[in-house]
């Protein structure tokens, strides 16, 4: 063993049986020239040298013997070469230690057997001269070398041999008087001695500080201080017996240096057994499920190993060996270790599986419920007693069923708080509501919601749609997840959920892949019971009124899809600042006024019919969907009851909903009548923009209410499954039809109360305009082209505001009311032949009246002035021929002039029917007044005459049959009061008479022009 280690030694190897040659041996080292700039710099640097630094020998200075020369891995050098040339002068390297002339184990045998194995003699004699001549040359080198620094030799001879007797003679008296030995060399370096020791007259090392006689014979290097060691031998031999006191025990026996070893022995064969815990620990740190199942299963193959060398043991009456009784302790502290950590790795695996949908949140839910495989996975690889699957549904079943409960609950409150705060405002004004009655008429209008209504009803609508959203919404909504977990519920009762779980060590997870006869009646029953509960919570809703107790709002509570983790502080945290309330803040209580939406929990209070009626229609379409989807579940479509529920929810929603819409749509149709502006139509200007905002409205409405009744959207069932959406009740259609045709009413009464009112309907005297501005009582600027009248006429005129009515009345009459009925027939499938009937009779006597009240003041003057005229005593001519007209003849007709003016500028279609009817009038004035007079002689027969001729000719173009009537009346009445010779002499005067009136005719052509036929509207 000695021999070995000194091999090694010697040759600095650290494998008496190397493989391969050492990498350091072919590192080059530094040239000369830097290692010796180096060794100079590091010594210029150094301010103090020792006392015998030029003794001192460092690795270094071992670089400096032989040039080239190794280093070895502890810094040291070594005398042999890394290479070099061939010395016979072949090759330029050799490589190999062996064969290095500078090498101890140089073999000149083996050089040439293997170096020079196939050289001729003829090279081998070149290679011995240059052999010759190179051992020459260094030969001369040396002797060159050895000359040049001779006087150094010797100097360092001296040196060497005078430190040597300073030590050797330490601590000896000095002797005075002796003689210095006689030395050949001391004359010439003496001088450089005494420098060098530091023995001179002025060194330190004289006088102070000088160590005492006994210490300085201590360190002599003589025999009898044991060479300089005898001052430490006694501590050493101290330090020694201290060592062997506390290590002894420790170091000492063989007994326990054999047990040691075998149980270094076992734990060497059981390396394997002792790893195991730790890849167990770091599996579970790295989340390597894998590698885990991987590391147990190799644990347990260690415990069975075991096992059976225990079985083996007793079956035999064998005694176990050491080694296997270290096996057997070894593999039962691991086996203990590894079960210790893989129950609480269970325990937490148990605790994610029934927690994976409650830490889910609505961005990660999806991929947290996708991770319950993984989970149940592990616990079958691992082996539980307990069924993961089973506990996974329980635990979702339980997860969804209080979701539900607290998202419903919280919504509602959110709802009734905002519900209560619009009820606590003050009803939005005229103009605001004109603002939004008119939007479906707007051109500008987008398509959206946000013109329908105010801001804070749409903000309830848009609550109450979102609320609903969440609960109803297979997409996102909790019936979505209801169906996933039936459906995941559907692929483990049928098998298929199991294919791609494992069955566990030794198949001991088998039995966990069914489930049991009951257990598939729980599922199905509790799938049933979501859906009964989310059923009830939405019948609820819609059934019930609002509801009193807010108190959640106070109280911390779960968190839900609607409600953050941060919102189950106390008082109630919500994120939304409209559901933040204290003690000094609390909600707004609940008003009693009376109005029809204070009993519906579901419809913001001053909402107009157009945001309900779209708002209800997508609320029930979303709900009708989700009943459809929700009644093709296996548990509910396999004749549960709860698909009755469930067609009687959608049922009642929709009645619920259509009572509410009729009840706005009866207030907007009152309210109809602030949309008039009296701004004329763009392509009609005798008509009002009051006509189409009024038809958009009906249409808007209408179509509303028919998506509320039928469900369009959601009636549309799939292939197999069952209608949800049944047909409307004929009691609820007729509700509609009731509210249609009573809205018609209600509109044509404020279209009439609009024309005969006094003021503007609004009490600040302003409406709202074409783009919500308010015209007011100042505006007097044309609205349409020059042909239209002012705002103050517009407002102040009772005439032009009738006149407008009565066109607008027309043009109902004509097509408006006739398409409304029309698209409310093919709406709902009914004819309303009946009802057609009334409201024609009806606007025919609103339109009667109306023109009555227009016509009557003008049709009462002019018959006063007529009687007035007539019955005047000048009437009757002074001379025998008249030769003009009476001037209350012209008076009338100028009054004429004036309601041809007014009407031809405001609705140029009613004058010829004002005209006629004016006309006729006043032929019945001409005939009363006629009738006063009980004689005519042939001048005042002849004036009468005159007077009714001018009149009818000047207005011939608006004589009615009615008017001709009674001027052949006026004649005879005529006549009758005349003689026959009066009236015999009338007929000569005919010629002339006719003269007088060409001429009376062609001198006010320009005064009555208005009353002449246009060519252009006769062709």
């Amino acid at each position: 063993m000695n021999d070995e280690h000194t091999i090694l030694n010697h040759y600095n190897l650290t494998n008496p049986f190397p493989t391969a040659w050492p990498a350091e041996k072919d590192e080059s080292d530094a040239s000369e020239e830097e290692s010796t700039a180096r060794r100079l710099s590091k010594t210029a640097i150094r301010r103090s040298r020792p006392r015998y630094s030029a003794l001192q020998r460092n690795g270094s200075d071992h670089r400096s013997l032989v040039p080239g020369s190794q280093k070895l891995r502890d810094g040291l050098e070594n005398l042999v070469q890394k290479d070099e040339s061939d010395p016979l002068g072949v090759t330029d390297s050799v490589v190999r230690n062996r064969f290095l002339l500078s090498s101890t184990t140089f073999s000149p045998t083996l050089y040439l057997s293997q170096i020079h194995s196939n050289a001729s003699t003829q090279s081998l004699l070149q290679g011995l001269d240059f052999l010759s001549r190179s051992i020459d040359q260094k030969s001369a080198s040396l002797k060159v070398l050895v000359e040049s620094n001779f006087e150094g030799f010797v100097r360092a001879k001296t040196t060497i041999d005078n430190v040597y007797s300073e030590m050797r003679n330490q601590g000896a008296e000095p002797e005075q008087d002796r003689s210095r030995p006689h030395s050949r060399v001391t004359s010439r370096s003496s001088a450089h001695f005494r420098n060098a020791s530091g023995q001179g007259p002025l060194s330190t090392g004289r006088g102070a500080n000088k160590p005492l006689h006994s210490d300085k014979k201590k360190n002599a290097l003589t025999k009898e201080s044991e060479y300089g060691v005898q001052g430490i031998k006694a501590p050493l031999i101290e330090v020694a017996v201290k060592a062997e006191e506390i290590w002894g025990p420790a170091l000492g026996g063989r007994e326990r240096e054999g047990s040691l070893k075998l149980v270094m022995d076992s734990v060497d064969k059981s390396h394997g057994i002792f790893k195991v815990g730790n890849l167990v620990s770091e599996c579970v740190k790295r989340k390597d499920y894998e590698g885990l199942v991987k590391e147990f299963s190799r644990a347990r193959k260690y415990t069975e190993d075991a096992r059976q060398i225990v079985d083996h043991a007793s079956n035999s009456h064998a005694r176990l060996t050491d080694s296997q009784v270290h096996q057997i302790v070894i593999t039962g502290r691991m086996w203990s270790e590894v079960e210790d950590r893989i129950e609480y790795f269970k325990r937490n695996i148990w605790r994610k599986l029934t927690n994976v949908q409650i830490k889910a949140t609505s961005s990660t839910e999806r991929n947290a419920q996708d991770n319950h495989m993984a989970l149940i996975g592990i616990l079958l690889e691992l082996g539980v007693e307990d069924n993961p699957i089973w506990v996974w549904l329980l635990s979702r079943y339980d997860h969804l069923k209080n979701k539900i409960s607290a998202t419903f609950e919280r919504s509602r409150v959110e709802i009734e708080v905002l519900r209560r705060r619009l009820a606590n405002m003050e009803p939005p004004v005229s103009r605001i509501v004109a603002s939004h009655l008119q939007s479906p008429a707007r051109k500008d209008a987008d398509g959206t919601s946000k013109d329908l209504d105010t801001t804070p009803v749409l903000e309830l609508w848009d609550l109450i749609y979102d609320s609903l959203n969440n609960l109803l919404s297979v997409q996102g909504g909790i019936l979505g997840e209801v169906i996933e977990f039936w459906s995941k519920a559907q692929t483990f009762i049928d098998g298929k959920g199991q294919e791609t779980l494992p069955i566990g060590i030794d198949g001991r997870s088998r039995k966990h892949h069914r489930l049991s006869t009951d257990g598939v009646k729980d599922l199905q029953n509790g799938a049933a019971e979501l859906v009964g509960i989310l059923q009830e919570n939405i019948h609820s809703f819609f059934a019930d009124p609002p509801i009193e107790d807010i108190s959640m709002l106070y109280s911390p509570t779960t968190p839900t899809p609607v409600t953050p983790q941060s919102a189950t502080l106390s008082p109630y945290a919500h994120q939304d600042s409209r559901f933040r309330f204290d003690e000094n803040h609390p909600p707004p209580s609940s008003l009693r006024r009376g109005e029809a939406w204070e009993e519906f929990a579901f419809w913001p209070p001053h909402a107009n019919s157009l945001s309900g009626v779209h708002y209800l229609g997508k609320l029930l379409t979303l709900l009708g969907s989700a009943a459809s989807e929700a009644i093709t579940m296996r548990p509910i479509a396999s004749g549960h009851t709860l698909s009755e529920k469930l067609r009687t929810m959608v049922t009642s929603a929709r009645e619920r909903s259509a009572r509410a819409a009729c009840a706005a749509w009866g207030r907007d149709a009152e309210m109809s009548k602030i949309m008039e502006d009296w701004s004329p139509a763009n392509d009609q200007p005798e008509l009002t923009n009051m006509l189409a905002r009024f038809s958009a409205l009906e249409n808007t409405v209408l179509s509303g209410m028919q998506k509320i009744l039928y469900i369009p959207e959601a009636a549309v069932t799939k292939s197999g499954s069952v209608a949800i959406i049944s047909p409307p009740p004929a009691k609820l259609v007729q509700m509609v039809r009731s509210q249609f045709v009573t809205s018609l009413y209600k509109a044509l009464s404020g279209m009439v109360e609009n024309a005969e009112s006094s003021k503007p309907h609004n009490e600040k005297d302003e409406v709202a305009g074409p783009n919500d501005m308010a015209v007011s009582r100042g505006a007097d600027k044309s609205l349409h082209g020059k042909n239209t009248v002012t705002s103050t006429q517009l407002f102040f005129d009772n005439n032009i505001r009738k006149l407008l009515t009565l066109s607008n009345f027309a043009a109902l009459q004509s097509s408006i009311v006739p398409n409304l009925i029309s698209q409310f027939e093919s709406s709902f499938s009914i004819t309303l032949t009946d009802e057609f009937k009334t409201l024609r009779d009806a606007l025919s006597q609103i339109s009667e009246r109306l023109f009555l009240s227009y016509t009557q003041p003008t049709a009462n003057k002019l018959s006063s002035i007529i009687h007035n005229g007539i019955s005047s005593p000048d009437w009757v001519p002074s001379t025998a021929r008249p030769s003009a007209v009476q001037p209350y003849v012209y008076e009338s007709l100028l009054l004429l002039v004036y309601v041809h003016a007014e009407v031809s500028t405001t609705a140029a279609p009613l004058t010829n029917q004002i005209l006629s009817h004016l006309l006729e009038q006043m032929s019945l004035a001409f005939l009363e007044a006629f009738k006063q007079r009980s004689r005519y002689p042939l001048a005042a027969l002849m004036q009468a005459t005159l007077d009714v001729e001018f009149v009818a000719q000047t207005t011939s173009q608006y004589t009615t049959e009615k008017a001709s009537e009674t001027q052949s009346k006026i004649y005879i009445e005529l006549d009758a009061g005349t003689t026959p010779d009066a009236s015999k002499r009338l007929q000569g005067e005919l010629p002339e008479m006719r003269m007088v009136l060409k001429r009376l005719r062609e001198g006010t052509r320009s005064e009555f022009l208005c009353f002449k036929r246009e060519k252009r509207l006769q062709s």
